[in-house]
């Protein structure tokens, strides 16, 4: 983790410095703001910033979203001031940290704010064969491919690689592609001399400057315009770039890793992703496995995410029931990892008794994990039903949705006509003659007391 402290803090600056290398950070000092942006500029880099109170903080926030440079801000101030502390936040900073520092409180910050503990968990055979093959090439300088459903941890996966590579003590440079609009993208990518375009203030090295001697990970990939491809494909085939509006081309050393959540093999054959770049990129291609198919991996990835938001919420430790287990393996979950997590936080702040019971396990809609429309309506959640269906009906017809309502309704009451019209608010004769229009359409109804689907 790279880490830039602006302004003096006091004296104490030596103290803060030491307590974060001794927690891995490299940290790097300048004297003023204008110091700290020339250094930004030109490609120095920074996971995080602390600055000292007594500087404009606003000053300093405001000019790094000017200039695109996603740097989050952590202000120090010698004691407990709480007006200065106040005002630091409504200025934009992230956290107030109090001096002397604290070891702990450092830490904390250091890995709450810069987020940069993101550990590779794994059990499950499945990952295993993946992370095996990805330390085998680690040691090289080929470029990666990373592809896998959108959560299942790609960028985790690229850290990892960095970590094992040659160029472990080197930058390792993340850019999101799907987050930069279009006609940013190759500022950022590849810098810009003063005044080359309007916004231009001063020269910017790019994130392939930023990156040199390490690692430069291209985020979901397949969200780059296909026009800036060609530029990209020279960049790595040549090993220099040419910064907007610059006279002559610069030289680079980086390892390029993409990733991506689509098949480029199908964006090729669209005319959206360029075939040569494909090439150039897929030297080794480390697909990652959804976290459905990682049984193993669920109950591990799960139990950390409940000690980690456990810590991070202040609430005691409760360990996952077996019914929250099978809950949580029976899920298909789509959004893989990250909605994972995101469910264990819920959980560990919903928990109640000495477990994390099934209860608290539930998605952002307030239904459980893997529920169907009869489990929801059997538990006489309809709220929950409704919102089950919601997930499955987009992008199909109308008629569509209807039959599968009305047959999944009539299944959950074992195939009693008076019950299922009662629950879908209609008469018993129009149900009576939807299923017979299904029955002729030779779609299978359940039979009257059935639950199993024949033809009437």
């Amino acid at each position: 983790m790279r880490l830039l402290i602006i302004g003096s803090l006091n004296g104490q600056i030596g103290a803060a410095s030491k307590i974060a290398m001794a927690r891995g950070a490299k940290v790097a000092h300048a004297g003023d703001i204008d110091m700290a942006l020339t250094g930004l500029r030109n490609g120095q880099g920074a996971d995080l910033a602390m600055i000292d109170v007594g500087l404009d903080i606003k000053r300093l926030v405001d000019s790094l979203a000017a200039e695109r440079i996603a740097l989050p801000v952590v202000a120090c101030g010698i004691g407990t001031d709480a007006q200065a502390a106040v005002a630091a936040i409504r200025a934009g900073a992230k956290e107030y940290l109090p001096l002397p520092p604290q070891p702990e409180l450092i830490a904390a910050v250091l890995e709450a704010v810069a987020e940069e503990n993101k550990a590779l968990l794994y059990r499950d055979p499945a990952m295993a064969d993946v992370v095996r093959l990805a330390e085998q090439v680690a040691p090289s300088n080929a470029s990666i491919l990373i592809t896998g459903e959108s959560g299942t941890g790609k960028e985790v996966l690229a850290r990892h690689v960095h970590a094992r590579s040659l160029r472990a003590e080197k930058p390792f440079v993340s850019v999101n592609c799907a987050a930069i609009p279009d006609n940013l993208l190759e500022s950022e990518l590849f810098g810009h001399e003063k005044g080359s375009f309007t916004g231009a203030i001063a020269r910017r090295v790019g994130k392939f400057e930023e990156a040199d001697g390490g690692t430069l990970l291209l985020d979901e990939i397949s969200e780059m315009d296909v026009r800036l491809q060609a530029k990209l494909l020279r960049a790595i085939q040549e090993r220099e770039i040419d910064r907007i509006g610059g006279t002559k081309p610069v030289r680079i050393d980086i390892r390029v890793i993409a990733t991506s959540n689509r098949d480029l093999a199908a964006e090729v054959t669209k005319g959206s992703f360029r075939e040569d770049l494909l090439f150039r990129l897929n030297v080794l291609n480390l697909r990652l496995p959804a976290l459905r198919t990682r049984p193993a991996d669920i109950e591990l990835l799960a139990e950390h995410f409940v000690k980690k938001y456990a810590t991070a919420n202040g609430v005691p430790f409760r360990p996952l029931s077996p019914a929250a287990l099978d809950e949580l393996r029976a899920s298909p979950w789509r959004g893989n990892v990250r909605e994972l997590e995101n469910t264990m936080h819920r959980a560990v702040l919903l928990a109640e008794g000495p477990e994390i019971g099934s209860e608290a396990i539930r998605l952002p809609d307030g239904t459980r994990p893997g529920q169907s429309v009869a489990q929801a309506a059997a538990a006489g959640d309809t709220l929950a039903a409704q919102t089950v269906l919601a997930r499955g009906r987009v992008g199909r017809t109308v008629a569509d949705v209807e039959r599968d309502l009305i047959i999944d309704t009539l299944q959950h009451c074992l195939g009693n006509r008076t019950h299922a019209a009662n629950v879908l608010g209609i008469s018993i004769r129009t149900l009576r003659n939807k299923l017979k229009q299904y029955n002729d359409e030779g779609t299978m109804v359940p039979l009257s007391g059935e639950g199993s689907r024949v033809a009437v």
